[in-house]
């Protein structure tokens, strides 16, 4: 049983195949029609941020930004996205998310899953 709403995230480097350390991330949540900041973290070794503001969560609509352009930059490579942007619904407070993102310099490619 999951205890409270949580959001954890992993980023992929698409071109050399393996987790992407180091890439700065912050998770927003969306009320009224603003953003509101609710935490900010970085990809462990494994490329993942284990929990994501876990038990303090709401219903509604958030977003994970991930700064790939610093990420890319690091690596010597100019990125056509300076941030990826993963926008979802949290429909129960009981639940948790993962979002996965495999990044390349000129694409990217989203995965969103849920437990209940």
């Amino acid at each position: 049983m999951v205890i409270g709403m949580s959001v954890s995230a992993q980023a992929l480097d698409g071109v050399y195949g393996k987790p992407a350390a180091g890439v700065r991330a912050r998770l927003e949540h969306g009320v009224d029609g603003r953003w509101q900041a609710v935490a900010s973290a970085e990809t462990d070794e494994a490329g993942g941020i284990a929990g994501f503001g876990t038990g303090r969560l709401t219903r509604g609509p958030y977003r994970i930004v991930f700064d790939s352009d610093r990420y890319f930059a690091g690596l010597g490579v100019s990125a056509a996205y300076p941030e990826i942007t993963v926008v979802f619904r949290v429909l129960s407070e009981l639940h948790a998310c993962q979002i996965q993102v495999l990044m390349t310099p000129f694409s990217y490619s989203l995965y969103f899953g849920e437990r209940a």
